[in-house]
């Protein structure tokens, strides 16, 4: 596996795209990263992918990463579907032919469940990861605040492995301040946007959550995707873990169930 990257101009700036090749891909994979971090963390996430066939794209959000913007600011989730469809075309422009996956992390989720909302009929299958669609009263709370308290995410709340943390922590291209207004507001919109958009039909989903999550309340969070789920709605949760499932002490448990379904749902041969 190999991996490039471009640049083009988004909606509100210029986004930075990694891409993981493949020569003879079977699938195209979009990768929506979270809140505050970057698609460079997602390094195995899209070996496992490409292990199974696929090209991944995985653009770094605006304010985010390698892209333009303002840290972690964002100003309505329109322009980041908006940027993430625009990836998704120049992959079928250079891909034509092969399905294609949506697969969405946290924030990501949100972006992935609004994306396949308006440009489902244009995806094989989505994947949400402890999908920010069902609000969290924190940051609620936070709004109710100003000024709104210099609290940044805590690094131990992501994994039970405290080496995930560490890296998150040590990461230069993660965001490591405060909340800002313009996001939570943003946040509360797109929830809001989510249940109004209605459900996702027959659109093959997977959705896997950490039930210890204290980022993205399991049960608040379940109960939205639930409601936005269409008819192809599957699900796993994982007593005891944490947020970032993907980084999670059973991290091999998850994405082996992630890959199991994309074989599954887009009729793959597993290579030997």
């Amino acid at each position: 596996m190999s991996d490039d990257s471009y640049e083009f101009d988004g909606a509100a700036g210029r986004i930075f795209v990694r891409r993981w090749t493949n020569e003879a891909p079977a699938f195209v994979a979009l990768l929506a990263h979270g809140y505050g971090e970057h698609s460079g963390r997602y390094h195995h996430v899209a070996a496992e992918l490409v292990a199974i066939g696929a090209v991944v794209y995985a653009p770094d959000h605006i304010g985010h990463g390698e892209s333009a913007g303002e840290r972690a600011s964002v100003i309505g989730f329109d322009p980041l579907v908006d940027d993430l469809h625009r990836v998704g075309e120049r992959a079928a422009d250079q891909f034509p032919g092969p399905p294609v996956v949506l697969i969405g992390h946290s924030m990501g989720g949100l972006i992935a469940t609004l994306y396949a909302q308006r440009f489902g009929a244009e995806l094989a299958a989505l994947v949400l990861s402890g999908p920010i669609v069902g609000g969290n009263p924190a940051f609620e709370m936070l709004l109710g605040l100003d000024p709104i308290p210099d609290i940044p995410i805590d690094p131990a709340v992501l994994s039970r492995d405290p080496a995930v943390g560490a890296a998150y922590d040590a990461d230069p291209l993660v965001y490591h301040g405060p909340f800002r207004r313009e996001t939570l507001e943003s946040f509360s919109a797109a929830v809001g946007q989510v249940a109004d958009g209605g459900d996702l039909g027959r659109l093959p989903t997977l959705w896997v959550h950490g039930e210890a999550d204290q980022l993205v309340p399991y049960e608040l969070n379940g109960a939205a995707v639930r409601r936005v789920g269409g008819s192809a709605l599957s699900h796993t949760s994982y007593p005891g873990a944490a947020h970032e499932v993907f980084n999670e002490t059973n991290r091999a448990e998850v994405l082996g169930e992630v890959t199991s379904f994309l074989v599954r749902v887009l009729g793959l041969t597993r290579p030997d």
